[in-house]
């Protein structure tokens, strides 16, 4: 049970003056289950805490260096920067994992990687930060991992929704919406991949039509919506 803080606050670049606030932010609900002593205490309140200041941070950020854009692209951005596999890759980078406070069953079930868990680890570390320090120490430790991420949300294509994005670029140009349609299922039900095609009847290019495949068929909607985005030379940062 016992952890090497001193280890993780150099992987943070921020050394706690209340180092019961650092385990509290690792400490996941699950933990409680085993160690009677923790049974009311988890990192929830904190990721609580921590989910509204990376929530202004970010806004604040937006607002300020996004002046030509509207309060609508502004929340796309943010919700796609603010998700979290941008979160959980954020927590890998600082290998929180390592430090999670879990119950043995959470850990054998692949806790520690599990993005869910992570991600919300990181918005409680920063709600723990934010209670140990303030305001602005906060935000400067959440922008030093999440502004990359925020800059370059029009090239980052593990965040990006391309079946929206397909959407409003066919609505725009066809003001039709595409239709996607399974083609094929591959595999055992188990292992089954899914084939799915994306088409967008435009009446004078004909059918616009791409293919995509995924264990599931939201996966496979959003790869042949990806497909076709890049067929159609669509322009990511138009659409946000």
């Amino acid at each position: 049970m016992k952890k090497n803080y001193l280890d993780f606050e150099k992987n943070l670049g921020y050394s706690f003056n209340n180092k019961e606030l650092l385990k509290n932010s690792l400490l996941h609900r699950s933990f409680g289950n085993e160690h009677r002593k923790y049974k009311k205490i988890s990192n929830e309140r904190l990721e609580l805490l921590g989910d509204a200041v990376l929530d202004l941070v970010v806004t604040e950020y937006l607002y300020k260096s996004y002046e030509d854009s509207t309060e609508g692209d502004l929340a796309k951005i943010k919700s796609m920067v603010v998700s979290e596999p941008v979160l959980a890759a954020i927590s890998k980078r600082l290998e929180v994992g390592k430090y999670l406070l879990l119950s043995r069953g959470e850990e054998l079930t692949g806790g520690r990687e599990r993005s869910s868990i992570l991600g919300d680890a990181f918005e409680a570390i920063l709600g723990a930060i934010y209670i140990d320090s303030d305001f602005e120490t906060a935000k400067k430790f959440a922008l030093s991992h999440i502004k990359d991420s925020i800059d370059n949300v029009d090239t980052n294509e593990e965040i990006l929704d391309f079946k929206t994005i397909l959407q409003e670029y066919s609505q725009k140009e066809y003001k039709i919406i595409p239709e996607y349609s399974v083609i094929n299922e591959i595999g055992p039900d188990h292992q089954k991949i899914f084939e799915i095609a994306v088409k967008i009847n435009n009446g004078e290019d004909g059918k616009l039509v791409a293919v995509g495949s995924g264990k599931n068929k939201k996966s496979a909607e959003q790869a042949a919506a990806k497909v076709l985005c890049k067929e159609l030379g669509v322009k990511i940062h138009e659409t946000l």
